[in-house]
């Protein structure tokens, strides 16, 4: 999503100095490939790259592709093609081993539901999103491209046959349901579509109670992430934006005014870090009563546990399902010394909690890398 919302501001950019752009979509891979299906590029008239669709190596050639869908102002799939790494006949050698195929698509600026536009629609509230892509392999064939979105409690869809039909709606449900990007296949009039229905969330909401000198580097990461960062302390001194340039919003509040001031939801990761045991033990209190989905602890586990403890003498009760939240000391075990490395530890920590990996070495992993499991 954060990506998504990098691409929606340059075409705003180009938008408003008057230039044409072409939204570039993996839409399907067939074995290996750096990038996923639902991975996006966005080129302007004068070949100004935003997003990604592979490591670099496919980004020349289809610069060259955006510009003649530019010129037709139309939808075009491309299929590049690196299982053979002997054949340099794309002039461009993957070494991935896979069939990436890609979709270009011409974005009209006066069409209410171009794709940008519908796309935009998934960053405007924080809720899951569902963004539908429809493609031909057959080249000849129609490339209906981006056709709808669904958030909470809205649908658009673009005026197509093809995604009017129950099929269709059946499979929005089910990934609506599961919470996972699903990929499948639609016949309409004797010819195959290949459907990308790509479930997005919100932006990780990362929130630092406490800010000195080592939280900076925590909010630097986790901006360069793409993630909302927030920062709450209760001395004025330290809460200045000044401090925190990278920072969403920088907060000066009482422990007992945190709710009042930082919203709380499902996508929300916080960090206690202000090194005052009361301050963070009363802000614990608090967030226990919430959606939030990660709480991280900063220091020895002696004081996790005293925490805890005080919590409990207080009659907090603080059930199994808010036990698996917390992470006390916060981090993974990488040896992290200084700062910088501290500030590494714990967002390596959060992406993997948030995103049910198991922080282990893609050496040993026997699955695929890019496995679509849910999210949250």
């Amino acid at each position: 999503m954060s990506e998504l919302k990098t691409i929606i501001a340059a075409y705003d950019t180009a938008e408003s100095q008057g230039y044409k752009t072409v939204l570039a979509t993996v839409v399907k891979v067939e074995g290996s490939s750096y990038r996923m299906p639902g991975a996006r590029m966005l080129v302007s008239e004068y070949g100004e790259m935003t997003g990604a669709i592979s490591g670099g190596c496919l980004e020349g050639d289809a610069l060259r592709r955006a510009m003649l869908a530019l010129q037709q102002q139309t939808n075009k799939l491309v299929t590049y093609d690196t299982t053979n790494e002997a054949d340099a006949t794309l002039g461009i050698q993957l070494g991935c081993n896979g069939i990436v195929h890609l979709l270009f698509e011409y974005i009209d600026p006066s069409d209410p539901q171009n794709p940008i536009a519908l796309l935009k629609k998934t960053t405007d509230k924080r809720v899951p999103a569902l963004v539908v892509t429809i493609c031909s392999l057959d080249r000849y064939a129609e490339q209906p491209g981006t056709c709808g979105i669904r958030l909470k409690n809205e649908t658009v869809l673009r005026t197509n046959p093809l995604i009017a039909g129950e099929d269709m709606l059946a499979y929005m449900e089910q990934v609506s349901r599961s919470k996972a990007t699903m990929r499948t296949v639609l016949e309409y009039k004797n010819v195959d579509y290949e459907l990308l229905l790509e479930y997005h969330i919100p932006p990780i909401h990362m929130v630092l109670v406490g800010a000195g000198n080592d939280a900076q580097p925590v909010t630097a990461m986790a901006a360069m992430l793409g993630w909302e960062v927030s920062i709450v302390d209760g001395r004025a001194s330290h809460a200045t934006v000044d401090r925190f340039p990278a920072a969403k919003q920088v907060i000066t509040a009482a422990a007992s005014e945190f709710l009042h001031h930082i919203d709380i939801d499902a996508y929300t990761a916080v960090v206690l870090m202000s090194h005052n045991f009361n301050y963070d033990k009363d802000v614990l209190k608090h967030l226990l009563q919430t959606s939030v989905s990660y709480i991280g602890l900063l220091g020895p586990k002696k004081r996790f546990e005293r925490l805890l403890n005080t919590l409990q003498e207080d009659g907090c009760i603080i059930e199994e399902p808010q036990q698996v939240k917390m992470h006390g000391p916060v981090g993974l075990d990488i040896g992290a010394e200084t700062s910088a490395e501290i500030a590494l530890s714990i967002i390596a920590e959060v992406k993997s909690f948030l995103h049910r990996r198991s922080a282990a070495s893609l050496r040993d992993r026997t699955a695929k890398m890019h496995e679509n499991i849910p999210i949250l």
